[in-house]
């Protein structure tokens, strides 16, 4: 196993100095240490980090790239348009999730965990895996080497424990609620609601708390929940919908939050648990400063709008809005790692399962067909 900070300072000794990306637990450490350096920029999403590091490049500073290899579906236009395009080089740390065994990670992981060299292959991009040893990292850096002077990208590939964790410097939010308490009161106010909850722990929270068969566990598609809560809203009128969010979820693809403020379906409400963090990949931070997520919501037209900041806040609000016309956004401050950690969803229940059960929720009691 590598260590972090030896990782790092092999990348800073090649030249490399503008670090940007998404987290993954697997380069946890690597994010930690980066983090404490301040050379890190944290993006809301992969192909938004792909085109600062280019344009990094671009202004003559040597950029790398850190995701996960679930974000590569993200990744692949800049890659592909733009820098194999342009003939920008860069270095792309990805984690291999779901790989070699996909029984070894969760099951969200095993499509791109099989087919993450197969893509990188179909588009000509080299990659090599990293192995647990200083002398491994070396030989996948001198060849990151060779790409680079023929300004091509290469992706350095890293398993699961080749490198070492290490302590994620604090968030610095001032919030008190914890997560569970969020939820629990959250969960007070569902009643016979559809729900999506986001991908990690706002979702293992959920199914800890309170599962039942309208609950649709988002374990995978991080920033797609509220586009998954948009479109059973638009398509079921007759049936209250509400999407548990996280603020790097929606932070991800915020031009979903745009599109149900233009849809505006009045049965959706959209909660969204801001920590400044991302608790499931080991407490990175989302961003410097909070975001203002009601004037945010009702900018791009969500009928209503708040920021909740006790248990007795989001109680109050979830009471206000029920029965009243939506889109409604309400956004619950909690503090980040606030609590122990929930149960897997996947300890009990499989993703075939999860999906199956909440079409019999959904369709069942209107009589609609529930048939593929």
């Amino acid at each position: 196993m590598i260590e972090a900070e030896v990782f790092c300072d092999a990348l800073e000794s090649r030249g490399f100095d503008f670090f940007t990306g998404v987290p993954c637990s697997y380069l946890q450490g690597a994010f930690a240490v980066l983090e404490r350096r301040g050379a890190y920029v944290p993006a809301p999403n992969e192909g938004v980090a792909m085109a600062m590091a280019a344009g990094a490049q671009l202004a003559g500073r040597r950029a790398a790239l850190l995701v996960q290899n679930s974000g590569l579906g993200n990744l692949l236009d800049p890659l592909t348009s733009l820098l194999m395009s342009y003939d920008i080089p860069l270095l792309v740390v990805m984690s291999l999730r779901g790989w070699p065994h996909a029984g070894d990670d969760e099951p969200h992981h095993e499509v791109m965990g099989r087919g993450t060299a197969a893509l990188l292959d179909a588009v000509g991009v080299a990659h090599e895996v990293l192995g647990p040893s200083v002398d491994s990292l070396a030989a996948a850096l001198d060849r990151a080497e060779r790409e680079h002077r023929h300004d091509r990208c290469f992706a350095l590939l890293v398993p699961k424990a080749a490198l070492a964790s290490c302590p994620v410097p604090g968030t610095g939010t001032d919030a008190v609620m914890r997560r569970a308490d969020a939820v629990a009161a959250i969960c007070a106010h569902l009643g016979d609601a559809l729900v999506y909850s986001t991908t990690g722990m706002i979702s293992r929270e959920l199914f800890g708390l309170d599962d039942r068969p309208g609950n649709f566990y988002v374990q995978g598609s991080m920033g797609h929940a509220i586009g998954l809560g948009l479109g059973t809203a638009v398509a079921r009128p007759d049936r209250r919908v509400v999407v548990v969010d996280g603020d790097g979820s929606a932070l991800m693809h915020l031009g979903g939050l745009a599109l149900v403020g233009d849809r505006k379906p009045p049965n959706l409400t959209h909660l969204v648990l801001d920590n400044g963090a991302y608790d499931s990949t080991g407490g990175q931070r989302t961003r410097a400063h909070p975001v203002a997520w009601d004037r945010l919501a009702l900018s791009v037209g969500y009928r209503t709008a708040a920021v909740c900041r006790t248990v007795e806040q989001v109680h109050a609000c979830l009471e206000r809005v029920a029965g009243a016309p939506g889109p409604h956004l309400v956004a619950v401050r909690i503090a980040a790692g606030a609590g122990g950690t929930p149960p897997r969803v996947t300890s009990v229940l499989d993703n075939r399962g999860i999906q199956e059960r909440f079409r019999f929720a959904a369709c069942a009691a209107t009589g609609l067909g529930v048939d593929r």
